[in-house]
C-alpha cells in the first residue's frame, strides 16, 4: 500500500489575492499622497513623501481592521512602519553613492592610477596628472597602522575574553570610549607629543600612529565579539589535553577564531582609510609620490580629496575631486562586502 505524503502547507504565505490587494493600497496611497500634494499646502518631495506615508498607514490599517480584525490591523501598522525606516534609511545611501558616481566618472581616465600630481595642479586638464601618490600614501599609512593595531587589538580581546584580570573592566571601558574620540583628537595628540617636541617633520609616519589610535578600538571590539563566539567546549578540550591555556588559546582559540578575526581587520582598514581631519594635520599631504613613510611629506586619498576642493574652483578641481571620492568609495564598499563575506562564513 502506498503512503500519500502530504504536500507541506505554508498559511502564513501571501496568496495571490493578497499580493493583489496590497498592490491596490499602494496604487491608492500614492492617489491620495499626489491630490495632497495638489490640494492642499504640501509642497515638493518631501511633502509627498509624509503624505504617502500617511496614507499607507491610514489605508492599511483601515483595509485589515475591516477584513480580519484588530490584531491583522495593528500588524499591518508595523509593516508599513518598518517599511518606511528601511526606505528612510536607504535613501541618504542611495542618494550619496549615486551622486559620487554620476560626478565622479568624470574624473576618471586612463592614468589615473599611474601618475601623480608632481608636475600638475588641480585645475590642469583631467588626464594631466593622477592619484597614484594618493592611493600609494593611503595603502602605506593604513598597512603601517595596521601593523601596530592588530596585534594591540588582538591582545586586549584576549585578555577581555580569555584572562579577564582586575583590569578587563577598566580596558573594556577606555577601549569603549576610545571608540568615540573624534579623529581631529588623534592628529592633535601626535602633533603635539611627537612631531612637535621629536621629529619635528610631518610624514606619512605620523599619519600611521595618528590612524592607530582609532583602528586600536574597531580591532579590539570586534575581535573580542568574536572571541565570544568560540564554544567553551574547544578551550575545555584544550585543556583537557593538557595544554596550558596560552597553549589552548594559540592552538584551539585563534585558529577557530581565524576568520573572525580577518574581519576585524578589514572593518579597522574601512574605518579609518576614509579618515580626513588627522591626516591633514600630521602627514603634510604631499603632492609626488613618497614611499618612505618615514621622510617627507606623504600624500593619501582624503587628502587629494580635500586639496582639489578646496585649492580648485574649476570643473577640473571637482571632476578630480569627484573622482577621488569614486575611488575611495570603491575601496570601502570592496572591504565591506568582504567583511560580510567572511563574517558570514562558519566559525572555525
Amino acid at each position: 500500500m502506498n503512503k500519500v505524503i502530504p504536500t507541506p502547507m505554508k498559511p502564513w504565505k501571501p496568496s495571490a489575492l493578497d499580493k493583489l490587494e496590497d498592490l491596490l493600497l499602494i496604487v491608492a496611497a500614492f492617489g491620495v499622497a499626489g491630490a495632497s500634494v495638489k490640494f492642499t499646502g504640501l509642497n515638493g518631495k518631501l511633502g509627498f513623501f509624509f503624505s504617502l506615508f500617511f496614507a499607507l498607514l491610514i489605508l492599511n490599517f483601515g483595509f485589515h481592521y475591516l477584513k480580519r480584525g484588530t490584531a491583522a490591523a495593528k500588524d499591518s501598522l508595523l509593516q508599513v512602519l518598518t517599511v518606511m525606516a528601511i526606505v528612510i534609511t536607504c535613501i541618504p545611501i542611495v542618494s550619496i553613492v549615486g551622486t559620487v558616481v554620476s560626478k565622479g566618472y568624470k574624473g576618471l581616465h586612463w592614468g589615473i592610477l599611474t601618475k601623480d600630481m608632481a608636475l600638475a595642479s588641480v585645475n590642469d586638464p583631467i588626464a594631466n596628472g593622477g592619484l597614484l601618490h594618493a592611493l600609494v600614501g593611503t595603502i602605506l599609512m593604513v598597512g603601517g597602522a595596521l601593523i601596530i593595531s592588530f596585534p594591540i587589538g588582538v591582545l586586549t580581546a584576549l585578555y577581555l575574553t580569555e584572562i579577564r584580570g582586575p583590569l578587563a573592566r577598566p580596558i573594556k571601558f577606555l577601549v569603549q570610549a576610545m571608540s568615540g574620540v573624534p579623529s581631529i583628537v588623534a592628529g592633535l595628540f601626535i602633533l603635539s607629543s611627537l612631531i612637535y617636541p621629536v621629529t619635528k617633520e610631518l610624514s606619512g609616519l605620523m599619519g600611521s600612529l595618528a590612524l592607530t589610535i582609532l583602528m586600536i578600538p574597531t580591532i579590539a571590539r570586534t575581535s573580542e565579539e568574536m572571541l565570544h563566539l568560540i564554544p567553551n567546549e574547544l578551550r575545555e578540550a584544550g585543556v583537557a589535553l593538557g595544554g596550558t591555556q596560552w597553549r589552548t588559546v594559540a592552538g584551539v582559540v585563534l585558529p577557530a577564531a581565524k576568520s573572525g578575526l580577518v574581519t576585524a581587520i578589514i572593518l579597522g582598514i574601512a574605518r579609518i582609510i576614509g579618515e580626513t581631519a588627522p591626516l591633514l594635520l600630521v602627514s603634510g599631504g604631499g603632492d609626488a609620490l613618497n614611499v618612505n613613510p618615514t621622510q617627507g611629506a606623504m600624500g593619501s586619498l582624503p587628502y587629494y580629496i580635500w586639496k582639489s576642493f578646496l585649492t580648485g574652483g574649476t570643473p577640473e578641481a571637482f571632476a578630480r575631486a569627484w573622482g577621488g571620492m569614486l575611488v575611495l568609495l570603491s575601496f570601502i564598499f570592496i572591504l565591506f562586502g568582504l567583511a560580510r563575506y567572511l563574517s558570514g562564513r562558519k566559525v572555525g
